[in-house]
């Protein structure tokens, strides 16, 4: 039919490990070199399959990390108990390893300098990757936006891209980052040290009547918890984007 866009059909594609970085003991992130990888949108994610000797195969999803850039593509992924992609990619696999990847996928879950804002980034565990995507994004293309980071993790050694975070907060005046410890906390912590709650977004995420736009990406509870508060709180559910993993925790 005439006008009517045609979807690109996505095929495997082989990448080659250039580097690991051990994020933690639990999650590490993979670069890798991609021949031919057209770019991908922060936010997105893509499939990662592995083939064992005898032919047997295993596939997961896992969300981009960073921005594109060139034939780079780095994803984060965390150890999940009884997990064969994951238990793989984070204990096994070395630099020089090749895997088959495919993507990028979604095209709802993505942000660029254009969609404008004020951001409300809100992550729980490993749900932070692809906003993590969406603000070094933001950084990159040395774009204005005003954001609210707000994550969640179980104990000070689950906190993701930690560094990373806190030399942004501390740089660029328009970033705002809030950690929150659910489990246990060390005793110099001075964040908050409960689940994400309505008392706490109403005093760290951005007011209703900021319109603001928010990602809020992890479990499937945690997601479910935090947007209906959202909505409840009064914002526009139009401009409430969500992404969440389910119970096993073994993608994205």
């Amino acid at each position: 039919m005439a006008g009517t866009a045609v979807r690109r059909r996505l095929s495997w594609s082989t990448a080659e490990v250039v580097e690991l970085i051990d994020e933690n003991p639990r999650v590490r992130s993979i670069v890798l070199t991609c021949p031919g990888w057209e770019g991908h949108s922060p936010g997105q994610h893509v499939d990662i399959r592995l083939t064992a000797e005898d032919g047997y195969q295993a596939q997961r999803s896992y969300s981009l990390a960073e921005p594109a850039d060139g034939e780079r593509v780095v994803i984060t992924v965390e150890l999940v108990r009884d997990g064969e992609v994951s238990t793989f990619l984070v204990e096994e696999l070395r630099v020089g390893d090749v895997i088959e990847l495919r993507g990028p996928i979604g095209r709802y879950f993505v942000w660029e300098p254009s969609h404008g804002g004020p951001l409300q980034l809100i992550g729980g565990g490993s749900g932070v990757v692809p906003l993590m995507a969406i603000l070094r994004h933001r950084v990159r293309e040395g774009d204005q936006t005003p954001v609210r980071y707000l994550s969640s993790a179980r104990t000070n050694d689950d906190l993701l891209y930690r560094v990373e975070l806190d030399d942004l907060s501390n740089t660029d005046p328009g970033i705002t980052v809030v950690l929150t410890l659910t489990r246990s906390h060390p005793p110099e912590w001075d964040g908050p040290t409960r689940r994400i709650d309505r008392e706490m977004l109403e005093e760290y995420a951005w007011p209703a009547d900021e319109n603001p736009l928010c990602f809020v990406c992890g479990p499937t509870g945690f997601v479910e918890t935090v947007s209906s508060t959202l909505v409840d709180m009064g914002y526009d559910p139009g401009r409430v984007k969500t992404e969440r993993f389910g119970p096993t925790g073994d993608t994205r």
